[in-house]
């Protein structure tokens, strides 16, 4: 069982999701990773969600951000979002990120800087297992 699941909207998220693994990696923390789109595979997504027994979510999305947002409507654990940049140099994915309805909350680190949120799943980590 991985403590935390790294998912990216896309393929072309992966040099973000490489900066997760590696401090992951680095402090022996276990992980999962996936690329499920919330706009193209909502469904195979919400099944992730549900069966997965992760303890943390680490979502990397650009442009519209949705998948942070959709990941936190679907479960209780903390989820943590990565805007990506894109051609609005990714504040349109920081923005979408930041700006959640209340009770549907996720946590947002800058702009493509996974390691942040590596950092930050782990700091959470610490919290649960103490």
């Amino acid at each position: 069982m991985a403590d935390v699941a790294v998912i990216s909207g896309s393929a072309s998220d992966a040099a973000i999701t490489e900066k997760v693994k590696k401090i992951l990696e680095e402090n022996m923390v276990s992980y999962d990773t996936r690329i499920i789109s919330a706009h193209r595979d909502p469904d195979k997504l919400d099944a992730f969600i549900k069966t997965s027994n992760v303890k943390i979510f680490i979502a990397i999305a650009g442009l519209s951000a949705a998948l942070p947002g959709v990941i936190a409507s679907k479960t209780d654990k903390p989820v943590i979002g990565v805007p990506v940049s894109g051609t609005l140099n990714g504040l349109d994915a920081l923005l979408a990120i930041v700006q959640m309805p209340k009770g549907v909350p996720v946590a947002c680190v800058g702009v493509d800087n996974g390691e942040n949120a590596a950092w930050l799943a782990i700091r959470i980590l610490k919290l649960i297992k103490t």
